[in-house]
C-alpha cells in the first residue's frame, strides 16, 4: 500500500515538473517527493482535526445549547442569539455572521486559512442542519458546562487544523493592530456586549449561564490547542557545567543544548568569566530527579524553570528517563 501511494506521489511530482517545463535530477525529484508527502500528511491531519471539531461543536450545539435556548460568546453567541429572537435558521446564520470574519481572515492571515475556515463553517452548518443529535440533559448547570466543553473542544480542534468555526479571534487580531488593545481585551469587550444584549432581550439568568458556557468553552479551547502534555524548560548555570552535562546525557538519557555565556557580576574593566549554560526540556514528573542529581554535583547551581506547553522533535518524546 505504501509503495502504491509512493508511485502516485512520484507521478504527481513528475507531472508538475513537466507542466512547468522543469528537468530535475534524481536528488531533486526525491526532495520534491518528500515535500509533497509532507504536504499531503499535513492536509490529511488538518482535515481530521477539522472534521472532529465540526462533529464536537455540532454535539455541543444540538445536544445541549440549542434545545434549551442557551447561548455562548463570540460569533457563535451572536448566531445563537439571533436565531433565538428571529425565525432564521441557525445553519444559515453561522455562515452569514462568520462570513465577514473570513473575508477579514483572508487579508490578515492568508488564503489557505480562509479556504479551510469556509469549508469548516459550511461543514458545521450542514451538521447542525442535517445530523441528528440526542438531547442529553435539561439541567441548566450541566448544559452550560458540557455544552461549552463540547463546543470549545470543536473550536479548538478546528484551530489545530488551521481553521476557525468562530471568527471572533480574527476580528480581535485585526482590531488589535488598529488600536492599543490586546486580543484578549477585544474578545472580552465583544463578549460583554453579547451577554448584556442577551440579558436585556432574553433574561439575566440566561446571560449568566451564557457566561458559564463561554468560560467552559474558552478553557477547553486553551486545553485542546496547548496540548495535554506540559513540559518544563530548565536553564542551569554552574561552574560544574560539564559534569552536569554528562550526568544529564549519560545518567538520565536526555539531550541538552549548551549556550556560551559570561558571568555578569563585576566592575567596569573586569574580565568576565566564561560560562557554559545548559538548557534542557523535561516533563514535570522528572524535575525532582534532575534537581537531586544537580545537587549531588553542585548544590549552588543557579536553576531557572519555564513552563512549556508542548514540544516537537528532539529526544524527550522518544526516550524514557533512564533509571
Amino acid at each position: 500500500m505504501n509503495s502504491f501511494f509512493q508511485r502516485i506521489i512520484s507521478a504527481i511530482v513528475k507531472y508538475r515538473l513537466k507542466k512547468n517545463n522543469k528537468r530535475a535530477s534524481k536528488k531533486q525529484l526525491s526532495n520534491e517527493v518528500e515535500i509533497l508527502k509532507v504536504d499531503i500528511n499535513h492536509i490529511i491531519k488538518d482535515a481530521v482535526f477539522i472534521l472532529i471539531g465540526i462533529v464536537s461543536a455540532g454535539f455541543g450545539l444540538k445536544g445541549f445549547l440549542i434545545p434549551n435556548s442557551f447561548i455562548d460568546g463570540g460569533a457563535m453567541g451572536v448566531s445563537l442569539l439571533t436565531a433565538e429572537i428571529t425565525d432564521v435558521s441557525l445553519s444559515i446564520l453561522i455562515v452569514i455572521i462568520n462570513l465577514p470574519f473570513l473575508i477579514l481572515g483572508f487579508s490578515q492571515i492568508g488564503k489557505q486559512f480562509a479556504l479551510k475556515s469556509i469549508l469548516a463553517i459550511i461543514g458545521l452548518a450542514l451538521v447542525v442542519h442535517f445530523m441528528p443529535y440526542p438531547v442529553v440533559t435539561t439541567d441548566k448547570l450541566l448544559i452550560a458546562a458540557f455544552g461549552g466543553f463540547f463546543l470549545g473542544a470543536g473550536i479548538g480542534m478546528a484551530i489545530r487544523g488551521g481553521a476557525v468555526i468562530d471568527g471572533t479571534e480574527v476580528l480581535a487580531i485585526y482590531l488589535s493592530k488598529k488600536t492599543g488593545l490586546t486580543i484578549g481585551d477585544i474578545i472580552l469587550i465583544f463578549n460583554i456586549i453579547i451577554f448584556s444584549v442577551a440579558g436585556y432581550i432574553l433574561s439575566i439568568e440566561i446571560a449568566l449561564y451564557a457566561i458559564l458556557t463561554y468560560l467552559a468553552a474558552s478553557k477547553t479551547i486553551d486545553f485542546v490547542i496547548e496540548g495535554i502534555e506540559e513540559y518544563t524548560g530548565i536553564t542551569i548555570i554552574s561552574d560544574e557545567s560539564e559534569e552536569i552535562r554528562l550526568m544529564i546525557t549519560e545518567k538520565l538519557g536526555r539531550g541538552v543544548t549548551i549556550y556560551s555565556g559570561k558571568g555578569g557580576f563585576g566592575k567596569r574593566g573586569d574580565n568576565l568569566k566564561n560560562i557554559d549554560i545548559i538548557y534542557i526540556v523535561i516533563t514535570r514528573l522528572e524535575i525532582a530527579r534532575l534537581r537531586t542529581e544537580i545537587d549531588k554535583i553542585d548544590s549552588d547551581a543557579f536553576i531557572i524553570m519555564n513552563s512549556i506547553k508542548d514540544t516537537k522533535g528532539g529526544m524527550i518524546k522518544k526516550r524514557p528517563l533512564q533509571k
